[in-house]
């Protein structure tokens, strides 16, 4: 267990979350991202505590060979990252892991509802500027 992570937001999870709030908001039911918003506060604490808490996104067995070449491709792009998926409700979490940086560093990259086909790592890693952490 690594202890005392610090969590950044990437542009990109912060424009995801930025688009599932607009979607909340013209079905008038403004609760729901109330609610993710208090579920997120608590994934953070956890991440901060327990920052490989997610899934091993990259130990899925890929299923085509279009997909193994993808993963492929990653492992090469992010070496020494941890890429991991984090479920909270039914907004799966894309975040890669830094366990060299001192503190280690969780960057937050994406953001989806559980009905949304799949995350785009080059998009998500790209926007990955200066991070800001989202405070309620």
């Amino acid at each position: 267990m690594v202890a005392g992570a610090t969590v950044r937001f990437t542009a990109n999870f912060e424009a995801n979350l930025a688009a599932i709030e607009t979607w909340w908001r013209e079905r008038s039911a403004p609760r729901g991202i109330a609610k993710l918003l208090d579920e997120l506060q608590l994934v953070v604490a956890r991440l901060e505590r327990h920052p490989r808490l997610g899934r091993d996104f990259l130990a899925r067995a890929p299923r085509s060979v279009e997909a193994a070449d993808r993963m492929a491709n990653l492992r090469r792009r992010i070496p020494g990252l941890d890429l991991r998926e984090y479920l909270a409700g039914d907004y799966p979490m894309l975040y890669a892991l830094d366990p060299v940086a001192r503190p280690p560093v969780v960057h937050m990259l994406a953001i989806r509802h559980c009905r949304e086909l799949s995350f785009d790592f080059d998009g998500y890693w790209q926007a990955n500027r200066e991070p800001t952490r989202r405070r309620s």
